[in-house]
């Protein structure tokens, strides 16, 4: 529903941001040529502009390939305004502070604290809240180009109890495709034949196929039909894949979709595991595979998963490896209660599609609520190993965390 006294209240205030903003960068920008600063004038409100129209927009436009990136290009602009406002009004109290004291003592005849002038501005401080907002602005612009830019990594992980033919076995991870916000065909393909290039033995897809619907895999089949592997595609479900974002007409309509889904994955040759295991088996040895419905420990997300009955008949000096979509299960329910898991595969985050990376250091603002969010991470005798994501979603690019195929080598 559309409320026109929200959307008023909403404009009001993001114009007041505006003007107060521009303000500060005429003052800023006192020294510079008549030219320059008409250019920088006419830049600043042109963004503003599109920014707000974008806003107005937003509702009428049904391309939800276009929303996104109307969504992500009003919502960058935002932030680098709030990020340039926070600064502004920092150096803005530091002032206001500095004058009152002035005005004080001023009274009480200290003639060597009175401030005889108005107190300028840091221009450190004021020219820092415009740098850093607006290298956030291009990042995110920038980062549009990365969202098919995929990143191959190799891990290899030791699993106590492994049989020594599984010595060296590959398993390729994938999750979070989010099919329904994929676009070109072509890189998306690439994406598929370097999954393929590498010969694993075993490929995990770990949920999130689609953003909501069955039907926004129609296009994708002949592409996703193409990962195969010798031990086979086994799959689970993410919460995205349920359909619970989007108002169906009826509760029927809702679960057939998911019946159309668990077909999707059945026609791309995919096992789909919900709440079973399964034996990989090699020359006699095996490895016990489980795999359930999206579990989430965050109040907010559903938990359709039956770990429990997932476990039936799986002996605890197996190794076991857990596929389950969302990295807060881990703690919240593998740990404790199933110790004897050696490896669980999640997705879920992205990363956050944002953040930093390199070999010594990672952050991303989405660690703030999943404490095991990318990567490696490892609790006694039990490893978690979260994806960072085929896909992408509501932001349609990546910055510093990148699209990842995962390869694990056993050891």
């Amino acid at each position: 529903m559309r409320n026109p006294i929200f959307i008023f209240v909403l404009l009001s205030v993001l114009l007041l941001v505006d003007f107060y903003i521009y303000h500060v960068l005429r003052s800023l920008t006192q020294g510079f040529s008549g030219t320059t600063k008409n250019v920088f004038g006419i830049l600043y409100w042109a963004l503003c502009i599109i920014s707000l129209g974008g806003f107005l927009l937003f509702p009428y436009v049904s391309n939800p390939y276009f929303r996104q990136y109307i969504f992500s290009v009003g919502i960058g602009w935002v932030l680098t305004l709030i990020t340039m406002a926070i600064f502004f009004l920092v150096d803005d109290l530091r002032r206001g502070t500095f004058w009152t004291v002035g005005q004080i003592v001023s009274a009480t005849g200290a003639q060597f604290l009175k401030t005889e002038k108005g107190i300028p501005r840091s221009t450190f401080l004021s020219w820092l809240g415009v740098g850093l907002s607006s290298t956030l602005f291009l990042s995110l612009l920038y980062g549009f180009g990365n969202k098919y830019n995929y990143k191959l990594i190799r891990k290899k992980i030791a699993l106590s109890g492994l049989p020594p033919v599984f010595k060296g076995f590959k398993i390729i991870h994938i999750s979070d495709i989010h099919s329904g916000s994929l676009k070109d065909k072509e890189a998306v393909l690439n994406g598929v034949k370097m999954i393929q290039a590498q010969k694993a033995d075993l490929v995990l897809f770990t949920g999130d196929l689609v953003n909501d619907k069955a039907t926004e895999m129609t296009d994708w089949m002949d592409v996703f039909g193409q990962i195969t592997a010798p031990h086979g595609v086994f799959s689970t479900l993410g919460n995205h894949d349920y359909g619970d974002y989007v108002q169906w007409p009826t509760p029927e309509a809702k679960k057939q979709n998911l019946q159309d889904l668990k077909q999707v994955h059945a026609n791309l040759g995919w096992k789909l595991m919900m709440n079973e295991n399964a034996k990989i088996e090699k020359q006699g040895s095996y490895i016990q595979l489980v795999g359930i419905e999206n579990w989430g420990a965050k109040a907010r997300f559903p938990k359709y998963g039956k770990l429990d009955k997932a476990m039936i008949g799986v002996k605890e000096e197996e190794v076991i490896i857990l596929m389950s979509h969302d990295p807060s299960h881990w703690e919240a329910e593998v740990q404790v209660k199933y110790p004897h898991i050696n490896l669980t595969l999640s997705g879920h985050t992205h990363g956050m599609q944002f953040g930093l990376e390199n070999p010594y250091f990672k952050w991303s603002p989405v660690q703030w609520v999943y404490k095991q969010w990318a990567g490696i991470y490892q609790n006694a005798e039990q490893q978690l190993y979260v994806n960072r994501g085929f896909g992408f979603l509501g932001y349609p690019g990546r910055v510093g965390i990148m699209p990842e195929i995962t390869l694990i080598e056993l050891v």
